[in-house]
């Protein structure tokens, strides 16, 4: 297991948002929650986007992975057209895959792009932009149990 504590990602969050926002410039950043809140508040923040939105999907119960993605609380992005999605890592890819069907689906006008923390090169899907990839899990600094 590797601990990514909070003293690594501020020393990386600024040049990923600036290349980010050189590269693509959202409109909106969309949070998946609950992995892409702290990173979508970060990329908001530094980006000056006060457009950061969050949907639910659940592809996972802890570790272990469910049979079933289940997707809800899809903000109205019909006035948007580039849109960031936002997550702390990419595993499987399965999940980010279905998000962006259904938005598609909903909104086909939309140009979307993924931004993660950790990455997957095994993933069906790879963002395109990332801090690093994932050679084992991934404990964050922002998850506590208590």
């Amino acid at each position: 297991m590797y601990y990514y504590a909070y003293e690594e990602f501020q020393k990386e969050i600024i040049p990923f948002t600036r290349k980010i926002k050189e590269e693509f410039n959202p409109d909106v950043l969309l949070a998946i929650a609950r992995g892409g809140m702290t990173l979508g508040h970060f990329l908001a923040e530094g980006m000056g986007n006060r457009n950061l939105f969050s949907l639910n999907s659940i592809h996972y119960e802890d570790t272990q992975k469910l049979d079933t993605i289940k997707i809800f609380n899809i903000p109205d992005l019909s006035t948007y057209k580039k849109i960031l999605l936002v997550d702390d890592i990419i595993d499987s890819g399965e999940t980010m895959i279905e998000i962006k069907r259904v938005l598609m689906e909903k909104y086909p006008h939309l140009e979307l792009k993924v931004a993660s923390v950790f990455y997957k090169p095994s993933a069906l899907l790879i963002p395109e932009f990332y801090i690093k990839e994932a050679k084992e899990w991934i404990d964050f600094f922002w998850s506590i149990k208590i």
